[in-house]
């Protein structure tokens, strides 16, 4: 027996050596998916069932394609040479260079960047007469990668896919824009894998030259594919049938991204004949992290099935944890100072992750190991005040309390879009270095003259600095937390991130939130800059260990000695939002999320949750995660924290009751709404508005009282129609 085969396990070395015909391995997490692929493709190699060049190999990110090179390259003893292996995409646009004529491009078409892709969006929809502020850009170029991800071009997109954007001329919009990047001989990203599967579909020479091209077929991931990779790689295995996909239906947590848990679910009603390898052999994590992970991951009906055992001599170790908090603040202390304990017993940082739900949740754990000096990542993205919609909340913030700071001034002129061009911004600066005046204070005297802009820029300019005369004003008479919340409204900025169809815009909107939670807990709105100052000095680019902190989806593939799972409560863990929008499959893939985190334990995994959340400086109950009730018990050991031994202490009956002890310490805390948010204990005003009085608003115009509640108050007003606002936002007209 060769080897690489000798090192194999019973089922790993089933797959390797299964080589005719479809087969489906079914990799659970830790399992030594990637020995399979590559050995199996190195198998073909060395038993030379195909030459190199015969074997089509899909992975899902450059790194992994690099990694099975230097693998295969390990086995074979050689480098390999001649290979189509790579991702998605750059098969895709290796196979398009070599038929570009059949969808009207040239071999050497231009492959466009997300910002080139926006720009000639932009142009196409101007052109076509679309209003962009009330049909913004991103909201259709997400709507167009939706349909590319289906493998649908503009003549296939059917009623039933079709949208009301733009009035019903999105389908109209998407064939001018595709017509465009033809004219310019330039394609997206979308398009490498829409015009190859359709020259496949349509062209059946080139697609027979690919099925004679290509013996065997190997797809990794491909739980994670889209629609248009399936059809792609049906239309590939066509020819021999030798199609050999690696995935794991229970790590499925991309639907977002566009990815469907049915093509891997359907596989043996594609391929009839197909065989089935289960990699159960878990090779990282203890039995009681295993046994947790697979009765939760049980409760799934989507799902092939299969069971993790461990697959080591060594498998036994501590059960999964389960810590009942008081609050948010308390869970925050608790995974600090169980990292801090384990840095002083040797453990290494580098082997310790907090893993959240949601990119928000970072912040509060980020302070934490700042305020106890622990070096930490943020993996997969930015520092929690280091994103970009939360840098700009700052720069308003700054501008707020300093008007002469240029540089914050200088980044949220013209965000969102004022309509504020090169020529205005540059006439704004050379008016502030003529005068030698901070850029406030040159917008100002150029908002409020007849010379140096012309009318429409001119009157943007007068528009912001008329807010933030107001802010300012609110800010001594309202607090800063409703000033800093009103501000992020009537500017227009929260708007921008609601109307952006993006993936990313709501975490953004979510970090935005998060921040007003922040700002909450200090007296005043210098204070908490000082700290951000302060927070943002942490040294990234300190050497060393760090603790790595990441979200969920960022956490896939990785691994760790010792693993924190925070904020398992409903609302939150699962997502309120994923399964207002999505149901029961929605409620699934949730689920599979709860798997992941757990798997990428190796030793220590420890769950928590809180009684009690500050949302905007109220205290409101959380109730924890119906996932917790679905870990089977003989695997779980569960800890209730000081604060919830205090409760105890205190009378109270149990943890659910958190809320109530809460209450009979402190009045009960009032939410105010203004705009998008929710507003902690603003003062009542201090005259009354009656029903039937006419109003002014400084965003909606004049308008009548319909009704009153507390300090709530209906307006129909003349221009904007019925809204409910604060009586603090309005006058007596």
């Amino acid at each position: 027996m060769p080897d690489y085969l000798a090192r194999l396990n019973p089922e790993q070395r089933a797959a390797v050596e299964a080589l005719d015909g479809p087969l489906l391995v079914l990799a659970g997490a830790g399992t030594g998916k990637t020995r399979v692929l590559t050995t199996r493709f190195a198998h073909l190699l060395v038993t030379r069932r195909a030459f190199p060049s015969q074997v089509l190999a899909v992975t899902f990110t450059n790194k992994a394609a690099r990694e099975m090179r230097e693998r295969v390259s390990a086995i074979i003893g050689r480098p390999a040479e001649g290979l189509w292996l790579g991702t998605f995409h750059a098969l895709g646009a290796r196979m398009l260079r070599r038929h570009a004529e059949h969808v009207g491009l040239k071999s050497n078409f231009t492959i466009l960047d997300t910002d080139d892709q926006m720009r000639l969006l932009k142009q196409v929809m101007e052109a076509a007469g679309v209003d962009l502020r009330r049909w913004p850009a991103p909201g259709l170029m997400a709507l167009l990668q939706r349909w590319k991800d289906r493998g649908l071009t503009p003549e296939r997109v059917t009623p039933a896919e079709d949208s009301d954007y733009a009035n019903g001329r999105a389908r109209a919009l998407y064939a001018a824009y595709q017509q465009r990047l033809r004219d310019l001989n330039a394609a997206d990203f979308g398009d490498l894998l829409l015009h190859t599967t359709e020259i496949l579909r349509t062209e059946p020479e080139v697609l027979a030259q690919y099925h004679r091209a290509f013996r065997y077929i190997l797809v990794d991931e491909y739980q994670d594919t889209n629609l248009v990779q399936y059809l792609w790689l049906r239309l590939l295995a066509q020819g021999h049938g030798n199609i050999c996909c690696v995935g794991d239906d229970d790590q499925s947590i991309y639907s977002w991204r566009g990815a469907e848990i049915e093509n891997i679910l359907r596989f043996e009603r594609d391929f009839p004949d197909a065989r089935v390898v289960r990699l159960e052999r878990n090779y990282r994590s203890t039995r009681p992290i295993l046994a947790a992970a697979a009765g939760l991951i049980a409760h799934n009906r989507s799902r092939l099935g299969k069971t993790l055992r461990p697959g080591r001599d060594d498998a036994e170790g501590e059960k999964v944890q389960v810590v009942a908090l008081w609050d948010s603040e308390e869970e925050a202390r608790m995974v600090g100072e169980r990292i801090e304990a384990a840095q002083r017993a040797g453990h290494p940082l580098s082997e310790i992750a907090i893993l959240v739900r949601a990119g928000f949740q970072t912040r509060a754990f980020e302070e934490r190991l700042i305020a106890l000096g622990i070096p930490y990542r943020v993996v997969g993205g930015a520092r929690f005040y280091e994103r970009e919609e939360v840098r700009d909340a700052l720069a308003y913030m700054r501008v707020l309390v300093q008007p002469a700071d240029d540089l914050a001034f200088e980044r949220i002129v013209n965000k969102p879009k004022r309509g504020l061009g090169d020529s205005a911004l540059r006439a704004l600066h050379e008016r502030a270095r003529l005068e030698r005046s901070p850029l406030a204070v040159a917008a100002e005297r150029l908002a409020f003259s007849a010379e140096g802009l012309r009318p429409r820029p001119r009157q943007a300019l007068a528009e912001l600095m008329r807010g933030f005369a107001r802010w300012r004003e609110q800010l001594r008479r309202d607090g800063h937390v409703a000033t800093v919340a009103a501000m992020l409204d009537e500017s227009g900025y929260t708007e921008m991130w609601k109307q952006d169809r993006s993936p990313e815009a709501p975490g953004r909107l979510e970090n935005l939130k998060e921040l007003l939670r922040a700002l909450g807990e200090f007296e005043s709105l210098a204070g908490f800059l000082d700290h951000v100052a302060l927070v943002m000095e942490n040294d990234e680019q300190a050497e060393g260990e760090r603790v790595a902190l990441m979200t969920l989806h960022a956490a896939k593939g990785l691994e760790f000695d010792m693993v924190f799972l925070p904020g398992w409560e409903e609302g939150l863990f699962p997502s309120q939002r994923a399964l207002d929008e999505g149901g029961e499959k929605a409620l699934e893939e949730e689920r599979r999320l709860a798997y992941v985190g757990l798997t990428r334990a190796r030793k220590v995994a420890v769950v928590s949750h809180a009684a009690n959340r500050r949302v905007y400086g109220n205290w409101t109950a959380a109730i924890p995660s119906r996932f917790l009730d679905e870990l089977p018990e003989e695997h779980v050991e569960k800890a209730g924290g000081a604060a919830l031994e205090r409760q105890r202490a205190a009378g109270a009956a149990s943890m659910f009751a958190g809320p109530l002890a809460l209450a009979a310490r402190r009045p009960p805390p009032r939410i105010y709404e203004t705009g998008s948010w929710e507003i902690a204990e603003r003062p009542p005003r201090a005259e009354p508005i009656a029903v039937g009085e006419r109003v002014f608003h400084q965003k909606f115009g004049y308008g009548r009282v319909l009704a009153v509640e507390e300090d709530r108050l209906d307006i129909a007003f003349d221009k904007a129609g019925t809204k409910r606002v604060l009586d603090r936002f309005v006058e007596k007209a």
